[in-house]
């Protein structure tokens, strides 16, 4: 055994993964990553420290109209980006609010009781099922890390410890402003992302899901096309296989394709910004 896929509670994908490198296994994790940033810097040091790969399954980097609308918008299709939104949601009609428990039986029954659970899921729900997608989506397409974020939320409070819908606004390193919603309070949802340039449009219409689906429409300057994807429900996840498997056998990085883990894991992260990350984070959770 060379590899390992780590898709246990969110709780414990941090020691489970320092435990497969330790053994020397190359380990793919699901996301979220981690529940606490300095989790997940001693994750990537752990592996680095013995000579494994550390990828985190973001399935929706493999989508072919996503790594389509990432190529235009590095040649520069769209001109100077401005605006990115990403939405992920769904619900019931006639329903203000599912419970958790719906959600679980969809899954594995009363193992996935843990998504009740704020310190076993990581202080939230929806934001850990899908809005964790939507924003590494944006990070992916426009090659730009968050450095702001404002968030609101129907949950974190002690009578609804977790969330079930969330919204947030974020500015990216290069200046663009973006807006993410995720829950389930959102029957039809539109699970879209728009992205907005000096020059243009992309729409990725109904393709942030689990499966391969949607379409991809450009509008710009100089390029006006449209694509439809055919409904494949596994796709995703073997593309993301295949691109991690690629990674040991070449011996080469995969950041582009499962989440990138930036040198600031590494290199000038200290005491000091860890606490403030982490502190940051219990203020949202």
């Amino acid at each position: 055994m060379d590899v390992v896929f780590i898709a246990s509670p969110n709780f414990l994908h941090a020691s489970y993964t320092q435990m497969a490198a330790q053994k020397g296994k190359h380990v793919l994790v699901e996301k979220p990553m981690a529940v606490r940033v300095d989790e997940a810097v001693a994750m990537v040091r752990t592996c680095q420290s013995y000579g494994v790969k550390l990828g985190v399954g973001f399935h929706l980097r493999h989508h072919p109209g996503h790594q389509e609308a990432r190529r235009l918008i590095r040649e520069g299709v769209l001109g100077t980006m401005t605006l990115a939104q990403a939405q992920w949601g769904g619900g019931r009609r006639g329903r203000a609010e599912i419970p958790l428990e719906v959600f679980m039986e969809a899954r594995s029954g009363r193992r996935s009781a843990w998504w009740s659970q704020p310190e076993r899921v990581g202080g939230a729900w929806a934001m850990m099922a899908m809005g964790v997608h939507c924003v590494d989506l944006l990070r992916f397409l426009l090659g730009q890390d968050v450095v702001e974020v404002a968030a609101l939320t129907d949950g974190q409070r002690p009578e609804s410890p977790l969330e079930h819908l969330a919204t947030m606004c974020v500015r990216f390193q290069g200046g663009v402003l973006g807006t993410v919603c995720c829950g389930s309070r959102v029957p039809d949802s539109k699970n879209d992302a728009t992205l907005y340039g000096s020059h243009g449009r992309i729409v990725l219409g109904n393709s942030l899901w689990t499966a391969l689906q949607g379409s991809l429409d450009v509008v710009s300057d100089t390029v006006q096309t449209t694509v439809a994807y055919q409904a494949d429900p596994l796709a995703l996840y073997t593309r993301q296989v295949e691109a991690f498997n690629e990674a040991i056998q070449h011996d080469k990085e995969a950041h582009d394709l499962l989440a990138p883990i930036y040198s600031w894991f590494t290199e000038g992260f200290d005491t000091a910004d860890l606490q403030e990350a982490n502190g940051l984070l219990a203020e949202l959770s």
